[in-house]
């Protein structure tokens, strides 16, 4: 079974210094990996990244509380990162404070090395999983971006910077969704539809992820039909994978939850969380960084009958009134201060665009069958083991093993809406 993840961030602003090292592929591509020295907060950001994605989560929840949730918080954390590098006095101290970090206790160096340590060690390539996290800032030509800004995105962070012409608002937005699109390798399309002529500057983010999972699915076993509860009034009807096999899993009876981890071929996992009907809310409160150690601890390896949806969902949002609820206000104002990109007056920022999109079934985006390999029949194991069916709303989480990120978070509600 493959995922294909693609996430687009746009928001404004960055500014940074890091050193370098070198990996070249078996393909002969030369990939550069900015490598900083291991610090007192890189290992603290695991719990600080994560706490963050947790808030975001609740906020988004009770913004959207009919809709699937999805995207990428340590990709959001990172941009957000960029942006309070190129930024000074209360609105850098507020955009890292929402972020979970107190500028007392780590000084500003050591958060900016940590988040570069961390973007190193997501893109450095690996043989069997596929991610890779990239940048390019769209800026007004009417602006003056310092000469230490642009080198630094370019060095660093392999970032182009584009002088744009944000008063033609359709050829800005072309530019825009064409570069876009080729970066996604086509999954993104048509991102912007409405792109305002008061623009400033836009800083496209995308992460793209592929992997394999370690016990694959086989399509033979797939229910084309099956009945999944989107509320007490609303019953789909989605293809269900099935799945007889050893996971590592746990019931939290303290949050009336089942959890069940699904490995990957590399380096990352995924945390399927199924509440009891009515406990959805329950278990989003409780969501934290202990939570996640709880789970860790708790999980036994044993053989389970799975079901899981095959599916589609995306989700965009314009994360702007959200980060300024946060508690990110000075940035959105006129008196913001992003001193570390441009002299000029004026700057701040207007909007951030966030857009993540997901599919997982047998194949990933692949289309086709997929040799009937890997699973136990039934009749291979002992008859009484747990059956898990993902058939109504539950949560998912996708994590990176080796730096403890989590890539990804979302609820699925609906499988059919995309």
């Amino acid at each position: 079974m493959s995922v294909f993840l693609y996430l687009l961030f746009l928001v404004f602003g960055l500014q940074a210094t890091i050193h370098c090292v070198q990996h070249k592929s078996s393909d002969g591509k030369v990939t550069t990996c900015h490598l900083p020295q291991q610090n007192a907060a890189l290992y603290k950001m695991p719990f600080i990244n994560a706490d963050f994605a947790f808030s975001l989560y609740r906020r988004l929840s009770v913004e959207n509380s009919d809709w699937n949730i999805f995207f990428s918080p340590v990709s959001i954390s990172v941009v957000l990162a960029m942006v309070s590098f190129g930024s000074g006095s209360s609105t850098q101290t507020q955009i890292l404070e929402v972020l979970g970090f107190n500028l007392t206790d780590t000084p500003v160096t050591e958060l900016q090395q940590s988040f570069q340590h961390l973007i190193c060690s997501l893109n450095f390539p690996k043989n069997e999983l596929e991610l890779q996290m990239g940048n390019a800032v769209f800026i007004g030509q009417q602006l003056k971006p310092l000469a230490t800004f642009l080198d630094d995105v370019k060095s660093l962070y392999e970032t182009e910077v584009f002088s744009t012409d944000f008063s033609n608002v359709s050829a800005s937005q072309q530019e825009i969704n064409s570069y876009v699109e080729k970066q996604s390798k086509g999954k993104i399309v048509g991102l912007i539809q409405d792109l305002k002529p008061n623009a400033i500057m836009i800083l496209v983010n995308y992460i793209h992820f592929k992997a394999q999972w370690a016990n694959p699915f086989r399509v033979s076993k797939t229910e084309e039909s099956s009945s999944f509860s989107v509320d007490k009034n609303t019953t789909v009807q989605v293809p269900m994978m099935h799945q007889l096999e050893q996971y590592y899993h746990f019931v939290d009876v303290e949050l009336n939850c089942t959890v069940l981890q699904m490995d990957y071929s590399e380096n990352a996992l995924a945390l399927f969380v199924l509440p009891k009907e009515g406990h959805m809310a329950w278990v989003e409160a409780a969501m934290s960084t202990e939570t996640l150690k709880k789970w860790n601890d708790l999980l036994q390896k044993g053989w389970v009958e799975l079901f899981v949806p095959k599916f589609s969902i995306s989700a965009t949002y314009d994360l702007g009134s959200t980060l300024q609820r946060m508690g990110m206000r000075d940035a959105f104002a006129e008196s913001a201060d992003f001193s570390g990109i441009t002299e000029d007056n004026g700057l701040k920022l207007s909007h951030a665009f966030h857009k993540a999109v997901l599919h997982i079934g047998e194949e990933g985006t692949k289309e086709g069958a997929t040799p009937d390999a890997g699973s136990l029949d039934q009749t291979e194991v002992a008859s009484l083991h747990p059956v898990i069916r993902f058939d109504r709303t539950f949560l998912l989480m996708i994590l990176e093993k080796r730096t403890k990120s989590i890539l990804f978070l979302g609820k699925v509600v609906n499988p059919t809406k995309e």
